[in-house]
């Protein structure tokens, strides 16, 4: 099965991206979704995330997100240590899952591809970019935040040109219908390149 990595910086649109290669038939794994899943249904992350936070990680069965932020927000050296309990479930997760597919190709939507080292195990790599104030405008419109917490995440995740340069493929998602007609490019471009046509 062929892999295709789907990245982009926050608010840049990775979602609706995503969306139009389901439209095609394409199937989307979202990673972040699915260990979000994970971390409540899994009792051996739950009971490595307590270890790791303490009791009030989890509040009636369900992630305590808040009281997680909270602290990895103040000390990054948490996060890593989380993603070392989560990152591993989550590809053993997605390995049983493209095994389930019958497609020309899988889509693996990963915020941080590039920083968590996910880029290896894709055959080809879409990064979606979108100008920064289109970005921010999105995200205050989606999130409950605020524009310094929008600009911290981003001070986090690699720049665009940084993913650029390691990617196949690059979708400028600042108007849904170039988007769209970039997407249906895309497609027909890793069909092609894959031998599948």
């Amino acid at each position: 099965m062929i892999i295709v990595g789907l990245t982009g910086g926050i608010g840049s649109g990775k979602t609706t991206v995503a969306k139009e290669f389901n439209l095609l038939g394409i199937p989307v794994y979202i990673a972040d979704e699915e260990a979000k899943k994970l971390m409540n249904r899994s009792k051996i992350i739950k009971r490595k995330l307590i270890q790791l936070f303490g009791e009030k990680a989890y509040i009636n069965e369900e992630l305590n997100r808040p009281y997680l932020a909270n602290i990895i927000f103040n000390d990054k050296s948490y996060l890593e240590k989380m993603n070392a309990i989560v990152h591993p479930k989550v590809a053993k997760h997605f390995q049983k899952w493209v095994q389930k597919q019958d497609a020309p190709y899988v889509i693996k939507e990963v915020a941080i591809l590039f920083e968590n080292g996910g880029d290896k195990a894709c055959d080809f790599i879409i990064t979606v970019v979108a100008d920064k104030a289109l970005r921010i405008k999105r995200l205050l419109k989606r999130d409950d935040t605020t524009k310094e917490k929008i600009e911290a995440i981003m001070k986090n995740q690699w720049s665009d040109e940084q993913k650029i340069n390691k990617s196949d493929f690059v979708i400028n998602n600042n108007t849904f219908e170039t988007t769209k007609l970039q997407v249906l490019r895309v497609h027909n471009d890793i069909l092609q390149k894959a031998g599948i046509t």
